[in-house]
C-alpha cells in the first residue's frame, strides 16, 4: 500500500472520505505533484475526481477559459489567475472542492521584488466560499513544491472542518 509522508495530506483525505466528499485540482507551477500525493492515498477513488496541469498560460487560457486579459493584467503567476482556475474547473471536474496552484517555484516566470522566487499562490473553492492563499517557500524547486503540497492539505483540513462545524449548526 502506498501512502504519503504527509499527515496534512492523510488528514484531508480522512476528512473527504468521512464526509462523502470529492476533490479536484487544476495545476501550474505543481505539475501534478498535488494530485499524484492525493491519488497515492489507500481509496482515492471515493474522493479524488481528478487533476489537469495547465502550466503553460495558454492551457489557462484554453483548456479553462481563464480571460487572457487576466493573464495579460496580473501574469500567469498571480492570485487573480489562480482563483479564475480555481473558480472555472468546475466546467471541467464536478467536484465538492475545487483547488488550484500557481507560482515560482524556480526562476524564469514573472518573478519580481515583490513577487518573489518562492511565491506560491493557491485557491480552494469550497461550496460558495473561495479562499485565496498566497505563501512564500524557500529552498530548490522540489522542497517549495512539497511545502505548497503540505501547506494546501493542511488549509483545505482546516476549511473542511470549519464548513463541517458551519453545516452541523445550520438549522
Amino acid at each position: 500500500m502506498i501512502e504519503t509522508d504527509s499527515v496534512a495530506i492523510e488528514q484531508c483525505a480522512k476528512l473527504l472520505k468521512d464526509n462523502r466528499l470529492t476533490i479536484a485540482f487544476a495545476e501550474s507551477a505543481t505539475g501534478g505533484s498535488l494530485t499524484s500525493t492525493f491519488a497515492k492515498l489507500p481509496e482515492a477513488g471515493s474522493f479524488l475526481k481528478g487533476g489537469i496541469v495547465c502550466y503553460d498560460a495558454k492551457l489557462k487560457e484554453k483548456l479553462l477559459g481563464v480571460p487572457k486579459s487576466l493573464v495579460d493584467q496580473y501574469s500567469p503567476e498571480s492570485k487573480e489567475v489562480t482563483q479564475e482556475m480555481a473558480v472555472r474547473l468546475k466546467n471541467l471536474i464536478d467536484a465538492d472542492v475545487l483547488v488550484a496552484v500557481t507560482g515560482l517555484p524556480s526562476a524564469g516566470g514573472s518573478e519580481s521584488a515583490e513577487k518573489p522566487v518562492g511565491t506560491m499562490f493557491y485557491s480552494i473553492v469550497l461550496g460558495k466560499k473561495v479562499m485565496n492563499c498566497r505563501e512564500l517557500f524557500t529552498g530548490t524547486p522540489d522542497a517549495i513544491i512539497s511545502q505548497t503540497i503540505e501547506q494546501i492539505g493542511k488549509t483545505i483540513t482546516k476549511a473542511l472542518i470549519n464548513h463541517h462545524r458551519l453545516a452541523n449548526t445550520a438549522v
